[in-house]
C-alpha cells in the first residue's frame, strides 16, 4: 500500500512539472473525432457519386473508424486514469495537501467532464453513422455486385441479341432475295398469264364473232330475224312530201315508186297497194327474200314500213333496162360490151338465187323492166315479190302453181301448160332478156325472129345498131346461147351453172377488153361532164363556185349575174353574188387539156 502511495505520490509530485496527459489526449481525441467526422462526410459524399469509389472510401472509413475507436479508448483510459487520480487525490487529499497543490479547479473538471460527455455523445453518434455507413456500404456492395452481375447478364444478352440481329439481317437478306426472285418470277408469270389471257380473249372474241356471224347467216337463211331497218310511216310521208307526183319515178301493177331522201341517203320507196290478199302476200314475200339474202347484182333492201306496205330500196340512178333499151326517156344507148357484162351479171344473180340454202329461190318474173341500172350501168335484179321458195334444194325440183304469174311473154311455156315451175323457168326468161340485149326489140316472137336471122345469115341486121360495132363471132355465140335458154321444152335448156355462166364469163372478158379500149378513146376525145360549164356548155377556163353551189365559168356567170339575180340552174334567188375560185377543178381541167 505504501508502495502504491509512494508511486502515487511520485506521480503527483511530477504532475506539476509536465503537461497533463488528459488534456493532450483530449485534444488528440477531438482532433481524431473531427478527422473521423470529416472523413465520414467525405466518404458519404463520394459513395453517392460512384460505387467503385464507395468501396475504397468504405475501406478508408473503416480504418478511420478504427482510429476513432483507438482514440476513444485512449480517451476513456485517460478518463479512467483521471478518475482514478481524482479519487486517489480525494482519498489522500488529507495526506498530500501539504506537499502537492491540485492545479485543476472544480469548474475546469466540470468543463472537462462536460467535454467528455459531449465527446461520448459525438462518439456514439459517429458510431451510429459509421454503422449506418457500413450497412449502406454493404448494401451498396451487394447492389453493385448485383448490378455487375446484371450488367454481365445484360452484356451476354446484348451479345446474343446482336448475334440474333445479325442472323435476322442475314435471314432478311436471304428472304429479300427470295422475295425479289419470287417477284420477278411472279411478274414473268403475270406477263405470261396476261399474254395468254389476251390470246385467249382474242380467240374467244374471234370465236364469238364467228358464232355471231354464223348465227346471223343462219338467221338470214332461215328468216328468223329481220335484216332491214324499220321506218315509220311519218318518215315515209315526210320524205316523199306526202307522196308528191314530182317525186314519183315509177308505177306498176302492184304499187308506186318514189325517189326521196331518208337519213341523208337517196332511196327509192315502193308503196304497194293494200287492196288485196295477194298484194299483201307479195309484200311479205319480197320483204322476206330481200331481207335474208345479199348479192352485188340483187337490189338492196334498206328498210321497210311493214304496217303500211312500204319497201325502201337503194336508188338506181340509171333506171331500168327496158327504158334504156327502148330509149323511152331519151337516155344514151348502152354499148355492146356493157350488154355482154349485164348478161353475165344477171346470170350470176340468178345462179345465186337458185343456189340459196336451205331452199332455192325462183324469181318467176325476170324481164328488162325488173332489171335496174346503177352507177356505171351496173345491173341489179329487183321486184322479187312473185318469187317462189322451193321446199327442196334440188334444182330440178318443180313447184305446182295453178295460178300462173308473171309477164306473159317471159312465162315458161311448160309452166303455162302444166302449172309446174322450176329454176329452168327463170332460164327461159333469161334467154329472152339476152335476145333483147342484142336486138333492143320487144319480147313477142323474138325467138323466132332471131332464129330465122341466124339461119339466113342475117344476124347483123337484127342487132341494135346504137350499141356500136358488134363483134360478129361473139355476138353469134351469145345469140345461140340465148335461143338455147329459150327452148320450148324445159329439158332442152342448158344448165345455168355448168354451161351458161362459163360461156358468159368468157364473153365478158372480151367485152372488158373492148370497154377498156373504148374508155381510153373516150377519155381522149370527150371531156368529163363536170368540166362543162352549165351556161356555155363547153369546158371551163376559170371555174368558180356561185352562191347556188354550182360551178360555172367566171366570164359566163359574171355576165349572167349582170342581168339576173337568180340561179341559172335552180331558178331560185341567190343570197349573194360572190364567186369562189375552184382551184381543184381548174387543176384537173388543165391536166386534162395537156
Amino acid at each position: 500500500m505504501f508502495d502504491c502511495i509512494s508511486d502515487s505520490g511520485s506521480v503527483a509530485s511530477y504532475a506539476p512539472l509536465h503537461p497533463s496527459p488528459l488534456a493532450t489526449r483530449r485534444v488528440k481525441a477531438l482532433s481524431g473525432v473531427e478527422q473521423t467526422l470529416s472523413s465520414l462526410d467525405v466518404t458519404n459524399h463520394s459513395r453517392g457519386q460512384s460505387l467503385d469509389l464507395g468501396r475504397k472510401n468504405a475501406a478508408t472509413s473503416s480504418s478511420k473508424n478504427s482510429d476513432v475507436d483507438h482514440y476513444i479508448s485512449q480517451a476513456s483510459s485517460s478518463e479512467s486514469i483521471s478518475d482514478t487520480e481524482s479519487r486517489f487525490y480525494d482519498q489522500n487529499s488529507a495526506m498530500f495537501v501539504p506537499q502537492v497543490t491540485n492545479p485543476r479547479s472544480p469548474n475546469r473538471q466540470e468543463n472537462i467532464n462536460l467535454e467528455l460527455q459531449k465527446l461520448r455523445i459525438e462518439l456514439r453518434h459517429a458510431q451510429g453513422m459509421h454503422a449506418v455507413a457500413q450497412s449502406e456500404n454493404t448494401d451498396a456492395s451487394q447492389k453493385l455486385n448485383e448490378l455487375n452481375k446484371r450488367r454481365l447478364e445484360e452484356s451476354m444478352k446484348m451479345k446474343e441479341i446482336i448475334a440474333k440481329e445479325e442472323m435476322a439481317k442475314e435471314l432478311a437478306n436471304q428472304e429479300r432475295e427470295k422475295y425479289e426472285a419470287a417477284a420477278r418470277e411472279a411478274e414473268y408469270l403475270k406477263q405470261c398469264a396476261e399474254r395468254e389471257a389476251a390470246e385467249r380473249k382474242g380467240t374467244e372474241l374471234k370465236a364469238i364473232h364467228a358464232a355471231k356471224e354464223k348465227e346471223k347467216l343462219e338467221d338470214a337463211l332461215s328468216g328468223s330475224t329481220p335484216q332491214y331497218r324499220v321506218f315509220t310511216w311519218d318518215e315515209i310521208v315526210s320524205a316523199t312530201s306526202s307522196f308528191s307526183e314530182n317525186l314519183r319515178i315509177g308505177m306498176g301493177a302492184y304499187g308506186m315508186v318514189y325517189k326521196c331522201t331518208l337519213h341523208h341517203t337517196t332511196v327509192a320507196v315502193k308503196v304497194i297497194h293494200s287492196n288485196g290478199i295477194r298484194i299483201s302476200k307479195q309484200f311479205e314475200q319480197e320483204l322476206e327474200i330481200l331481207s335474208r339474202i345479199r348479192h352485188p347484182n340483187l337490189l338492196l333492201l334498206l328498210g321497210a314500213c311493214p304496217d303500211h306496205g312500204c319497201l325502201v330500196y337503194e336508188y338506181m340512178e340509171n333506171g331500168n333496162l327496158e327504158d334504156r333499151l327502148l330509149q323511152k326517156n331519151g337516155n344514151s344507148q348502152i354499148p355492146w360490151f356493157v350488154r355482154f357484162r349485164i348478161a353475165w351479171e344477171i346470170a350470176s344473180a340468178l345462179s345465186f338465187l337458185h343456189s340459196t340454202k336451205p331452199q332455192p329461190i325462183i324469181h318467176r318474173d325476170l324481164k328488162p323492166a325488173n332489171i335496174l341500172l346503177g352507177g356505171n350501168l351496173v345491173s341489179k335484179i329487183g321486184d322479187v315479190g312473185l318469187s317462189t321458195i322451193l321446199d327442196s334444194d334440188n334444182l330440178s325440183a318443180m313447184y305446182k302453181d295453178t295460178a300462173p304469174v308473171g309477164t306473159l311473154s317471159y312465162i315458161d311455156p311448160e309452166y303455162q301448160r302444166s302449172g309446174l315451175i322450176s329454176t329452168k323457168s327463170d332460164v327461159y326468161a333469161f334467154g329472152l332478156v339476152m335476145l333483147q340485149l342484142l336486138t333492143a326489140k320487144p319480147a313477142i316472137a323474138l325467138t323466132h325472129i332471131v332464129e330465122t336471122a341466124i339461119d339466113d345469115g342475117n344476124l347483123a341486121d337484127m342487132l341494135d345498131p346504137k350499141a356500136g360495132s358488134w363483134p360478129i363471132q361473139e355476138t353469134l355465140e351469145i345469140a345461140r346461147l340465148a335461143l338455147s335458154c329459150a327452148e320450148m321444152r324445159r329439158k332442152d335448156r342448158p344448165d345455168l351453172n355448168d354451161h351458161v355462166l362459163p360461156m358468159l364469163e368468157r364473153l365478158k372478158e372480151v367485152a372488158d377488153k373492148a370497154q377498156h379500149s373504148a374508155s381510153i378513146v373516150t377519155l381522149k376525145s370527150k371531156p368529163p361532164n363536170h368540166f362543162i360549164c352549165p351556161i356555155l356548155q363547153d369546158v371551163m377556163d376559170d371555174p368558180c363556185v356561185a352562191a347556188d353551189g354550182y360551178t360555172y365559168d367566171r366570164k359566163a356567170i359574171e355576165k349572167w349575174l349582170l342581168d339576173h339575180d337568180k340561179s341559172p340552174m335552180t331558178n331560185m334567188a341567190l343570197p349573194h353574188k360572190y364567186l369562189i375560185p375552184n382551184y381543184t377543178l381548174l387543176s384537173a381541167i388543165l391536166e386534162w387539156k395537156t
